[in-house]
């Protein structure tokens, strides 16, 4: 068989763009690499934070997407906002994919799921109920109400005409807390698509293509390698503090330490610890929409059970301090998007509180009316040794000790104390003793 001959074109440069052609076609395609982030929790600033590293990273790593897992109640709309701006910024294409199976993309994570390159839920997921409310749960004013609706509303319209999805449902989310399945999801073009996992949804992207500056890009979604993003120590911190549960229980062990160092000055260690809990939990209920009313209630019943001590309640306030606990504790986190403390936390941490609170109370009552057993005040009461005195002062023997001492006011005997004889401690003064002179025993049993 004879080559075909090119006008212009010689045999060798045949040969050569042959071979050439033939290395192209026999060089395998770069796998795409996919960094994979995971946001599960309410929309906070640990959370935005997390978000904009993690972007960093997948642009330095120059990774050809980022896979945000999400599953979130909402959160912050300020919070929100500034994540929603970091991924319409995003150097990299990045996916939102409501999973697992049971999570949910609501409130704030609508939002972000509008905002995504590609948005897409895994079975039994849900998403929606966008509708703004007040921090404590309860509606807006209606003023406010309809400018935050309005604001909101302008911005999920823009994000979902951005990738051509339902615009019209995007809007109900908000007007009507509108909520659809996966399967409506998709239907109703909400989202794009369905998957069942991870590799699943690569498989599905790289046939359909992801959407670029440049154009769909279509890859082998079986060969994608996967990477997970590992936020870091600090992440894990903010997000531990800023967990309701946590900040409720650094809350309570806080106002439980300062109850300790107001009732017993100079302990120190419940006063450090209690005011370091009660500094974290107070960072972390202002981030978190916490209900006033809840938060009032808690440190109400630390001030019931200070008064306590000094107060003869019969226990009443003590039981009006356990009673504010367990209201300000339903209290606490009762809003749209994060869900109240459940009562297997509230019930023992309440208990466990009020029985250190009330025995604490009730140690340092029981010791107030004991008398002293050691230091100065102990004196009062002992009975000392005259050893020296001229006039109205003079100095005393007791507790092995000499002692400064003067009459008390009105108790100036007739006859002068001798060396020798017994005084009666009544008081202390500047570290001088006030004493009283006993009677003399009779003439006849006065040893010689």
């Amino acid at each position: 068989m004879s080559v075909r001959r090119f006008p212009g074109i010689s045999r060798p440069l045949c040969t050569l763009l042959f071979f050439l052609t033939a290395l192209v076609w026999c060089v395998p395609a770069r796998a795409a690499t996919v960094l994979e982030a995971r946001l599960v929790a309410a929309i906070s600033p640990a959370q935005a934070d997390m978000l904009d590293d993690a972007l960093r990273a997948a642009a330095d790593k120059h990774a050809d997407l980022l896979l945000l897992t999400l599953d979130t109640p909402g959160g912050s709309i300020e919070v929100m906002r500034r994540m929603v701006g970091s991924l319409l910024n995003a150097r990299v294409p990045v996916v939102v994919y409501v999973s697992p199976s049971g999570a949910r993309a609501a409130s704030a994570g609508v939002f972000l799921a509008a905002a995504a390159t590609v948005a897409v839920m895994a079975p039994q997921t849900t998403i929606g109920a966008a509708s703004p409310i007040a921090a404590g749960g309860e509606d807006l004013p209606k003023t406010a109400d309809k400018k935050v609706r309005n604001d909101l509303q302008s911005l999920i319209r823009g994000l979902a005409d951005k990738h051509g999805r339902n615009v019209n449902w995007y809007k109900r989310s908000v007007d009507e807390a509108a909520s659809l399945t996966a399967t409506e999801a998709v239907a109703e073009r909400v989202v794009d698509f369905i998957a069942v996992d991870a590799r699943d949804l690569l498989v599905q992207l790289g046939k359909r293509g992801l959407p670029t500056a440049a154009g769909l890009v279509r890859f082998d979604g079986q060969s994608a390698v996967i990477e997970a993003y590992e936020p870091g120590a600090w992440y894990g911190l903010i997000s531990w503090l800023l967990d309701p549960q946590i900040a409720y229980v650094l809350l309570l062990i806080g106002v439980a330490g300062v109850f300790f160092e107001l009732t017993t000055p100079g302990a120190i260690l419940p006063g450090v610890v209690g005011g370091l809990a009660l500094i974290l939990s107070l960072y972390a209920l202002s981030v978190l929409p916490t209900n006033a009313a809840g938060l009032l209630l808690l440190l109400l019943a630390g001030g019931l059970f200070l008064l306590e001590v000094h107060v003869t309640s019969f226990g009443l306030l003590s039981v009006a301090g356990v009673a504010s606990l367990v209201f300000g504790s339903l209290l606490l986190f009762r809003f749209d998007g994060q869900s109240a403390l459940p009562l297997t936390l509230i019930l023992p941490t309440v208990a466990g509180v009020s029985v250190l609170l009330i025995g604490a109370g009730w140690l340092l009552a029981r010791a107030q009316r004991q008398k002293p057993r050691s230091g100065i005040a102990a004196l009062v009461g002992q009975t000392a040794v005259v050893r020296r005195w001229e006039g109205a002062k003079g100095k005393v023997f007791v507790h092995g000790e000499l002692w400064d001492a003067r009459f008390s006011p009105g108790r100036q005997p007739a006859v002068l104390p001798f060396k020798g004889q017994d005084v009666r401690v009544e008081a202390v003064e500047d570290f001088v003793l006030l004493v009283a002179a006993n009677p003399l025993p009779p003439a006849d049993d006065r040893q010689p």
